[in-house]
């Protein structure tokens, strides 16, 4: 894969789901952040360790605001999830629902790419996976359409915390793979890609209120 000399290397966001020592969604994470790094990503990782619970503390808490940085600083993020009760678990979806839609004119997760991955301690599953795809819908995020289910993630990680060669690892390759082809292609064009009709007309009559109360006003 060769990048586009003139644009800047593809930054990519990763995020896991468990506070655990030896964190087996964490692990993924950093296996695929190797991936991302050969294939010439720029990454960072969030730790969510210390991050208070949604509406818990305020905005400006230092935690709130280091993910909310890596987020606006982000073009492409990876979504990992351990499968805890059949769900997602609440520490990924803590740090998703501290993201906001909007904040101000910036849109932090619109238009930008996301590869998702779950990790289970049984047989193989995708309930965290489609949670997590409907929240990347949600978020408003292009989520590529494949995916990696990592089933007794505890035989797929060595002592050292590398995952071992196996067709589980190559289609963790193949997601970070897809992950950087779309995150070329749409980069640029996420402006155009998300510009809708609705938010055209709502900034037009927005404009129009504006200037006809800056026309009332007498100097």
């Amino acid at each position: 894969m060769t990048l586009n000399e003139e644009l800047h290397a593809p930054r990519v966001l990763l995020l896991y789901g468990s506070l655990r020592e030896r964190s087996y969604s964490r692990f993924l994470v950093q296996e695929a952040e190797r991936i991302l790094n050969a294939f010439g990503a720029e990454t960072r990782i969030f730790d969510p360790t210390g991050l208070p619970l949604p509406d818990d503390a305020e905005c400006d808490h230092p935690k709130v605001a280091e993910l909310r940085d890596m987020c606006n600083w982000s073009e492409a993020q990876v979504w990992c999830s351990p499968e805890r009760h059949g769900a997602m678990t609440g520490v990924l979806k803590s740090q998703i629902d501290w993201i906001p839609l909007s904040t101000g004119a910036i849109r932090p997760t619109q238009g930008k790419t996301l590869a998702l991955m779950q990790v289970s301690g049984g047989s193989q599953s995708f309930n965290a996976l489609n949670q997590m795809r409907i929240l990347g819908r949600w978020m408003r995020m292009v989520t590529i359409p494949n995916q990696s289910s990592v089933p007794k993630a505890y035989q797929e990680f060595d002592e050292d915390g590398r995952m071992k060669p196996s067709p589980l690892y190559d289609r963790v390759v193949d997601v970070m793979e897809e992950l950087m082809k779309f995150t070329l292609l749409v980069r640029g064009r996420s402006a155009y890609l998300v510009d809708r009709y609705s938010e055209r007309k709502a900034d037009r009559v927005k404009r129009s209120a504006s200037s006809e109360a800056a026309a009332g006003v007498v100097l």
